[in-house]
């Protein structure tokens, strides 16, 4: 493991109740100290952030966007991390042409690397059923490969999901873990965005919610290729609600922490977020920039196109 990430808040916030003091405490930096390290180390192309210390910890396997990487997650990952949970991120398939099924296996063995060894100084390990899959974009539709074919996996998160080949959604019947399933107003009902599909087909229970005003692309971090054909880049707002969201999914469900209840709970309102509507789209305050829509568009289906 290499350095330490920020310092350690030794004040922790009082528990809270409702879903909108749940997001305004998630969203903001847990109480541990964090550290990252080269999953390369272990024969995995990829990275790991953790906890200072702590044992039999929970632990998410992340998978990307198409044409992104790791690194466009980083503070998302290092969020997860501050709050208990070991995340292991593979930066593999991350040209224009990436094996989906590729992908899913890696994030496999990632979550055999993080349960298989201590981590750090010795001082980190991970409970072997309190795992998780989750991904974005490409990555999200990756994630229900991973749950499709290892079991295992207590939760599922699938963030703006986009096609994949194979079909996620087929997948999506086998997953049998809880699944929580977000997507931005602007392309939920898009060809871009499996979200809806997903929802339907999930064999065990899944959530849908919509980030208001949020799209598929805010979630990244940093410069990435698809730059080039005109998406659109990082949304505050959107990292925000969606890192609430994702740790209180992962902390209700890989630790059974009943003070993140409701975060299983499809009737909560959480702020910033709204059920899904296929009619979302077509609202004049939240309609897509066509030139976004069709840049991102093109882009998802050539990824699909060319994966293997």
């Amino acid at each position: 493991m290499q350095s330490e990430l920020g310092p350690r808040s030794d004040n922790v916030t009082p528990v809270a109740q409702t879903p909108k003091s749940l997001v305004s405490k998630l969203s903001k930096r847990g109480p541990h100290r964090v550290l990252r390290g080269d999953l390369a180390l272990a024969g995995q192309p990829g990275v790991v952030y953790t906890p200072a210390e702590g044992f039999n910890l929970p632990a998410v396997a992340f998978a990307h966007d198409w044409l992104a990487g790791a690194a466009n997650y980083a503070g998302t990952l290092e969020h997860l991390a501050s709050w208990g949970i070991v995340v292991a991120a593979p930066s593999t398939e991350r040209g224009p042409v990436p094996s989906h099924l590729g992908l899913a296996a890696d994030l496999g063995t990632a979550l055999d690397i993080c349960t298989g060894v201590r981590l750090g100084p010795g001082r980190i390990s991970v409970h072997p059923e309190h795992v998780a899959f989750a991904g974005h974009g490409m990555g999200a539709g990756v994630a229900v490969l991973a749950a499709a074919q290892k079991r295992r996996a207590k939760a599922v998160a699938a963030l703006f999901p986009a096609p994949t080949a194979p079909s996620a959604v087929t997948a999506a019947a086998k997953v049998e873990a809880p699944g929580l399933i977000l997507a931005g107003v602007k392309d939920v009902d898009s060809l871009n965005s499996d979200a809806l599909a997903l929802h339907d087909a999930w064999q065990g229970d899944s959530l849908l919610r919509v980030v208001d005003k949020g799209s598929s692309t805010g979630l990244v971090e940093g410069r990435r290729v698809l730059g080039f054909l005109g998406v659109g880049g990082a949304e505050r707002r959107t990292q925000h609600v969606t890192r609430a969201l994702l740790t209180g999914f992962l902390l209700r469900h890989l630790t059974d922490d009943k003070t993140y209840a409701a975060f299983s709970d499809a009737d909560a309102h959480f702020p910033g977020t709204h059920p899904a509507t296929r009619e979302d789209p077509e609202d004049s305050d939240h309609a897509a920039d066509p030139q976004d829509a069709a840049a991102h568009r093109a882009g998802a289906q050539v990824s699909q196109l060319l994966s293997h």
